[in-house]
């Protein structure tokens, strides 16, 4: 229904922020060249001209290719999976089902180098460069049989902690910084957490080899929250022990991200806040991780802040800019594929290099793929929806075979 749908949206934009990016438009001017010819001042012979050869474009360059496709760990990626997938079926290329091989990327990196998978559209850039810089045993590095390819969601991955709103306005802990060096919040937060009576705030982070989790580390270590400790586990059970921490006015924080269905649960302004930080993690790599040093949240000096006021994170009015320093640079969700794929399958490189998804509309079929919607089928109608612009995606695509 289209109430539903409309809901649905107005609670994702209430829960972050969004950035439009405006996209330059080419100025196509007539290059038209006029050159004279002088006729022959008399002649009975006809002017004869030949008619161009045209080559007919395949519609499915692809046929008779096999792809070998996976996903990430993560049930937020399924949905780009599936769109890509049906995408390149429609180029004639026979695709793996990427269910078959849902790895995390720990793993996902090391496979696309060794050719036993082809793509992923889950990539999170920087903080999976990380992965590339891994030696594989013949020497050579990860990233050197991968690239990273086109634009699917620049700056698309908003992330950051959140914490329960009632707590935080009780003890005035608006940062990881306060919560560390507040003895009755911390006491607060203790008697009620995954570990409670440790004399520790454990707060709910990442499944191991997310990723993630080894900037929580990192950034705890840096940052040296020496009150603070990460529980590590399966991501789905610990966001559901949040929600109802914070519908229940019990304090917790946790990692979550967007685009996602979990700001429609755990809502920023409404039973949470965004957590600001003192200082935002560099490439110092204070845990000595290998490649750690792309765990940097600071990019070219601008990362780690987010266009949100104070009514989602309190701690924003304390900034000049009014911006929450929310600690996390918004990532790159993008593409990485196996260089000789690529080099093989022009059509799919083209194809990969072409889409662009919005933030939004991703998060919205998270939130029906939460309400049991299957990823296929939210791929199948989003692209009858988008029908022009996947046109355009594929005739490029076309046209590079």
């Amino acid at each position: 229904m289209k109430t539903k749908r409309l809901t649905k949206l107005l609670l994702l934009l209430a829960a972050f922020a969004l950035f439009a990016a405006a996209c330059g438009s080419d100025d196509d001017g007539d290059a038209t060249a006029t050159a004279e010819t002088e006729a022959p001042a008399a002649t009975t012979e006809a002017m004869v001209e030949e008619e161009p050869i045209v080559e007919e474009m395949s519609m499915t360059p692809g046929e008779g290719v096999s792809v070998t496709m996976g996903r990430a760990n993560w049930s937020t990626g399924y949905f780009q999976a599936e769109l890509y997938r049906q995408l390149l079926q429609e180029l004639g290329y026979t695709v793996s089902d990427p269910a078959d091989l849902e790895l995390g990327p720990n793993n996902g990196y090391i496979a696309m180098a060794e050719d036993q998978m082809d793509f992923w559209a889950n990539s999170w850039y920087p903080g999976h460069l990380a992965w590339l810089a891994g030696e594989l045993p013949d020497g050579s590095l990860v990233g050197d049989h991968l690239s990273i390819v086109g634009e699917e969601m620049i700056a698309g991955g908003l992330q950051g902690f959140l914490v329960t709103k009632s707590f935080a306005d009780e003890f005035g802990v608006y940062t990881m910084d306060q919560l560390n060096e507040n003895a009755d919040a911390l006491a607060a937060f203790d008697a009620t957490d995954p570990v409670p009576g440790n004399g520790i705030a454990d707060i709910f982070g990442c499944p191991e080899s997310w990723t993630c989790d080894n900037i929580i580390t990192a950034q705890i270590a840096f940052s040296g929250w020496d009150n603070l400790n990460q529980t590590i586990a399966g991501y789905d059970a610990m966001f559901a022990q949040a929600v109802d921490a914070a519908n229940e006015g019990v304090p917790m924080v946790a990692y979550t991200w967007t685009p996602s269905a979990y700001i429609t649960q755990l809502r920023p302004g409404d039973n949470v806040y965004w957590m600001g930080v003192n200082e935002i993690l560099d490439d110092s790599n204070p845990t000595g991780t290998e490649g750690g040093e792309e765990y940097d949240q600071r990019g070219t000096g601008e990362g780690g802040y987010a266009a949100i006021g104070p009514d989602q994170c309190p701690s924003a009015a304390d900034q000049e800019t009014g911006q929450c320093k929310i600690g996390w640079i918004a990532a790159d969700i993008l593409v990485t594929a196996n260089n000789d794929f690529l080099a093989a399958n022009p059509a799919a490189a083209a194809l990969l290099e072409a889409v662009q998804l919005s933030v939004i509309e991703v998060s919205l079929a998270n939130v029906e793929q939460g309400e049991g919607a299957a990823p296929a089928d939210l791929a199948t109608d989003w692209i009858a929806n988008n029908r022009a612009t996947v046109d355009a995606w594929l005739d490029a695509a076309r046209a590079a075979a």
